[in-house]
This record gives C-alpha cells, structure tokens and sequence, in this order.
C-alpha cells in the first residue's frame, strides 16, 4: 500500500513532464496499462516504449496540478489534465480518471478511463 507522500511524488513528477522518469521509479517490472476497454499491454520495457513513442508525437505535453486524489489502500484514483501540443495545429486538451493498484511502494495495474473524443483536433 503506497502513502501518500509516495502518490505525491509520483503525481509531482508526472506534472512536470518527466513522465518516463516516474515510470521508472514509480512503476513496478510487472506493470499493466490499459486504456479503456482496450488491450492490457504489459512489462515496464513496453510501457516505457509506448510512452517514450507518445511523447515523440508531439511539440509539447504538459500536465495541469493534480487538484483530484483519492487513495484507499492499495487503490489510487487520479484526474489527470493533459495538453498535447503538435509541432503543427491545434493543442488537445485531454481530463481522464486513472485507476491504479499499488503493490507496495510501485504501480503495478494502472487502466485510464476517458472519453476518446478528446483526441480528435479541435473543429477548424
């Protein structure tokens, strides 16, 4: 079960876009992700790889203050508030609840819940 100083510092890092650096220290060898209702993909190599080609996509991703943090146990909720900026068009802005199982002090099943309407570029 992770404190809340370690939830914390997870989110602080995740703020200031050092996103593959808190899936290292944050994320346990094992870990899931899973986006909606897609396909769970699994280990820390292919997590880190999906993010580091997510990052690659775009210009800028920046991360506004987590104001949402519910922990019960090994069970963490968080509303995340990202905007993606392409290096050409509009940013895309994207609100999405995570929900992650900690064992011990690392992520070990993160799966986010959004609506993937977000992703589509604005009307121009």
């Amino acid at each position: 079960m992770p404190s809340r100083d370690r939830v914390q510092a997870f989110v602080a890092l995740v703020e200031q876009a050092r996103f593959v650096e808190a899936m290292e220290d944050f994320y346990h060898p094992h870990a899931t992700m899973q986006d909606n209702q897609g396909e769970r993909r699994g280990g820390l190599d292919v997590l880190i790889a999906g993010e580091k080609a997510t990052i690659a996509r775009f210009a800028q991703m920046k991360t506004d203050p987590v104001t949402d943090l519910l922990i019960d146990g090994d069970k963490v909720v968080i509303r995340w508030r990202f905007t993606f900026t392409p290096a050409e068009g509009a940013p895309v802005v994207m609100e999405e609840l995570t929900l992650q199982r900690w064992e011990g002090d690392r992520i070990a099943e993160e799966r986010f819940f959004y609506d993937p309407r977000q992703l589509r570029p604005p009307p121009a």
